[in-house]
């Protein structure tokens, strides 16, 4: 063989091999992203062809179901009878846009396995049950209905959980959004629309969004100081109309800038039932950094809460961010300059004062069950470590409990109850305070953890406070709760 038909030779051999190549690499490799593809006809006609399994509330409600497609027989059609109302919690299954909430961490469970294939029809002789399954969720739709009217016109979230199981009894994030335009094949401008909105619909503001936690992040400077034996509620404080900031020439006030109790000193129970930022900056620095950031990191911070979605961590600066700057740790003390949290993580702070110490990781599923309704699995309370002791747990109830009925909490009580909880007014640099509120209430028989965030202030913008904005919110879901 001369040398021009052996290079033609190579030069056949070297582009098979590539050709070859590319193949193996799109057949393996890209195959599963292709195959997946929501813009791939294939999938649209096995996804509209196929029946998914209904998920409902704790009572057995429907938030979503598969009803008959009139327009293509053998199809189906997801429908959402809760519409806007649950969307967070329950989220959707569409063609163009994907899965998403409980449709997406459930799909396998969810869907239908009567594809025909090979492995299904091994798996039919076999004699299992290829019909999807269905889902029974934590969500109480009349509380969740509640939270959601009390969202109405503002941007926040709100999370309610039993503290003794982790289960999540309402999930609202605001402003949210109706999925049903979303659910067929024509959805595309319905989605671009939901995603330049500017008030972000789409966002998940439960798990996807921190806010500075503002005064209800005493709770943890609080626990710091009564874990490590550096108060106690009795402990006398200095009560200044300010508080110098050591190595800077800023100043720690109180929110209506005076003194907390008339000046002199004040005792550290009645500083935490006035929220007062001068006793809690000093206290900050008395903990000192790694007590402090320990003490976080025990309630959940610096990594995101155990759930089914994903979450984003709360934060407080490591402490080696505090060295030589105790003016920064006073204001982290105060659930300002740096910290950071989403509404799940404070409802995990008041869950885990509620049940003795122990955070309870959260649930948004009680139950798997198959086709006839019988239980396949059920989720079992899975505890996180102890954030603080009980005898802790047990003095933060008390004081959380004085907040509610003589301090800046009133507005969260509700007769017949007994409310523990702490407000926040957090300090932005953009606009107007967040509201906050977190705190559980007792019937005696059981109790409900709570936390309320209304980004802006909502209506009342740079007048708000916890309790004036949160509080009331959180009394109305106290309120509904209360009267099951």
């Amino acid at each position: 063989m001369n040398g021009p038909i052996r290079r033609l030779a190579l030069a056949i051999f070297v582009g098979l091999a590539l050709l070859l190549a590319n193949v193996t690499y799109i057949q393996l490799a890209r195959g599963p992203e292709y195959r997946d593809d929501p813009r791939n006809p294939r999938v649209l006609l096995a996804r509209s062809s196929k029946e998914r399994g209904t998920i409902v509330d704790r009572s057995g409600k429907i938030l979503a179901r598969s009803v008959q497609d009139p327009l293509a027989q053998g199809g189906f059609i997801r429908r959402y009878p809760q519409g806007a109302d649950t969307v967070h919690a329950v989220g959707y299954s569409s063609l163009l846009f994907g899965d998403r909430g409980l449709e997406r961490a459930y799909a396998s469970e969810l869907r239908s396995k009567e594809d025909v294939t090979i492995s299904d029809m091994v798996a039919a002789l076999l004699g299992r049950d290829l019909r999807p399954q269905s889902l029974v969720s934590t969500i109480d739709l009349d509380i969740q209905r509640i939270a959601t009217e009390q969202m109405d016109g503002v941007e926040g979230a709100i999370v309610a959980l039993d503290p003794a199981t982790g289960e999540i009894v309402a999930y609202v994030s605001h402003p949210d959004f109706d999925p049903a335009p979303l659910l067929d094949a024509t959805s595309a401008p319905a989605g671009d629309a939901l995603e330049a909105d500017p008030d972000q619909p789409l966002l998940d503001r439960v798990v996807a969004e921190t806010y500075p936690p503002g005064s209800t992040f005493k709770i943890v400077t609080l626990a710091a100081a009564l874990e490590n034996g550096v108060a106690s509620p009795e402990t006398p404080f200095d009560d200044p109309v300010e508080f110098d900031l050591p190595g800077s020439t800023a100043t720690i006030r109180n929110f209506d800038r005076s003194t907390c109790a008339g000046g002199g000193e004040v005792e550290l129970a009645v500083a935490f039932t006035r929220s007062c930022n001068t006793v809690f900056a000093d206290l900050g620095i008395q903990v000192g950094a790694d007590r402090m950031v320990q003490q976080a990191e025990l309630f959940g911070f610096g990594d995101p809460v155990p759930f089914i979605y994903d979450v984003v961590a709360s934060t407080i600066p490591s402490a080696d961010n505090f060295t030589n700057n105790e003016a920064a740790l006073g204001q982290s003390a105060i659930g300002q300059r740096d910290v950071r949290a989403t509404p799940l993580q404070m409802a995990q702070v008041a869950a885990a004062i509620a049940n003795g110490g122990v955070p309870m990781q959260p649930q948004l599923v009680r139950e798997i069950v198959d086709a006839d309704g019988a239980t396949i699995s059920t989720t079992e309370p899975v505890p996180g470590p102890r954030a603080v002791s009980e005898d802790t747990a047990a003095v933060l109830t008390e004081l959380m409990i004085d907040v509610v009925e003589n301090g800046t909490g009133r507005n969260a009580s509700v007769a017949g109850l007994t409310v523990a909880g702490k407000t926040g007014t957090a300090e932005t640099e953009t606009g107007p305070p967040h509201a906050w509120f977190v705190g559980f209430a007792n019937d005696g028989a059981r109790i409900l953890a709570i936390a309320v965030v209304v980004a802006d202030g909502g209506s009342l913008g740079d007048e708000a406070t916890g309790g004036s904005v949160a509080a009331p919110i959180a009394r109305a879901v106290f309120e509904g709760w209360s009267q099951q």
